[in-house]
């Protein structure tokens, strides 16, 4: 694997000349260009955003799949991962300058191929830690025992795993699914996990959210320190516990899963023990938190707002009733928002469940 896991998109002077003839060829087709709509805003208020119809445009031979995460480093690098080989993981500036897109090297790197990394693409977090910025990504499953087919094996099954990595891609430590155990890989009985999260004081949080129901904490050394979770209704059991996040807007951490199928957020202490639940959210994906804010996805077709007291501040871009292949004529709705992240700006950057992705910006109004 090359240790250089970097590979800016050049483009050369004919490369532009292609695509503005492309442009001049839509505008002769009659469809409407985006500078000539009226701006679309969304929210009200301190919560009030414009958003920018040509930010994360990929070049010619390159497509989103469907949506999975979206994350900001400390220079406010947007990284956009969705189930697509081509680009697996796409890097831009705020401004929407396409910086960086990894695949084949990529998936070497993670031992598959870019149409495994397409099929198992799920999680992704960003964490600045004494030693500096690293990615957590979720895996799901694919693959294992078909039950149509007996002769299929269990060494079929590829995905299940959490992996860290530095801010180039390179692995440095491998979690559930492996191959054999050594210094950087640990089994784990993940059945098909969903997210992360990294506590201030390095504990690491994963939910088998499309498994086994599951909420593990680990040290910082991935050393297993405590599991709880089943399938149900009662507090300290989950119905698709898809994100986790661990909130530091009061004096004490909190660690905050998206209960989806039960539509609810339920609210643990660093060591699992239950505190509180959030009722009245509409299948809550996962979390980011900004400026005193906490903003959830919800595949329930909008972005809700909370604040430390867990009071909702705002709903941003409600499209409930908007038919599904409609979405594109309501520029101001949300569809199925997986993940969400913010600038140091507060810009919100959102990716929805959606063959296309649907990647979009919000720029701050206020």
């Amino acid at each position: 694997m090359s240790e250089n896991l970097l590979f800016p998109v050049k483009k050369t002077r004919r490369d532009f000349l292609r695509l503005a003839a492309s442009a001049a060829v839509v505008g002769t087709l009659g469809t409407p260009s985006f500078a000539a709509r009226k701006p679309v805003t969304i929210g009200t208020g301190t919560q009030s955003y414009t958003l920018d119809e040509n930010w994360g445009k990929l070049p010619a031979g390159m497509s989103y799949g469907l949506g999975c995460a979206v994350v900001v480093d400390s220079k406010d690098r947007v990284i956009v991962t969705s189930r697509s080989a081509s680009p697996c993981v796409a890097i831009f500036d705020t401004d929407g300058k396409l910086l960086e897109t990894w695949t084949k090297d990529f998936a070497l790197g993670v031992s598959m191929t870019p149409d495994q990394v397409k099929a198992t693409a799920h999680g992704l977090y960003w964490s600045k830690e004494p030693k500096g910025e690293f990615l957590y990504w979720t895996e799901n499953v694919s693959g294992g025992p078909n039950k149509k087919d007996a002769k299929t094996p269990a060494s079929a099954k590829i995905g299940a795993r959490i992996y860290k990595t530095d801010m180039a891609g390179k692995v440095l430590y491998t979690l559930g699914n492996v191959a054999e155990e050594g210094s950087t890989s640990q089994k784990f009985d993940f059945t098909n996990p969903t997210d992360v999260a990294v506590a201030p004081n390095g504990d690491i949080y994963i939910v088998d959210g499309y498994g086994s129901q599951k909420l593990c904490r680990f040290d910082s050394n991935f050393k297993h320190l405590k599991t709880i979770g089943t399938r149900g209704k009662e507090h300290g059991q989950f119905a698709t516990n898809h994100g986790v996040w661990v909130s530091t807007l009061r004096k004490d951490p909190e660690i905050y899963i998206a209960d989806r199928a039960n539509d609810r957020i339920e609210i643990f202490s660093p060591e699992l023990e239950y505190k509180r639940t959030i009722e009245g959210v509409r299948k809550p994906c996962c979390f980011y938190q900004h400026d005193g804010l906490i903003y959830i996805p919800e595949l329930d077709a909008r972005v809700t707002v909370i604040d430390d007291k867990d009071k909702v501040v705002a709903h941003l871009g409600d499209g409930r009733g908007v038919a599904k292949n409609d979405f594109d004529n309501h520029p101001d709705k949300f569809s199925t928002p997986h993940a969400l992240t913010l600038s140091s700006k507060g810009d919100l950057f959102v990716v929805e469940w959606v063959a296309n992705g649907r990647v979009r910006k919000l720029k701050k109004s206020v």
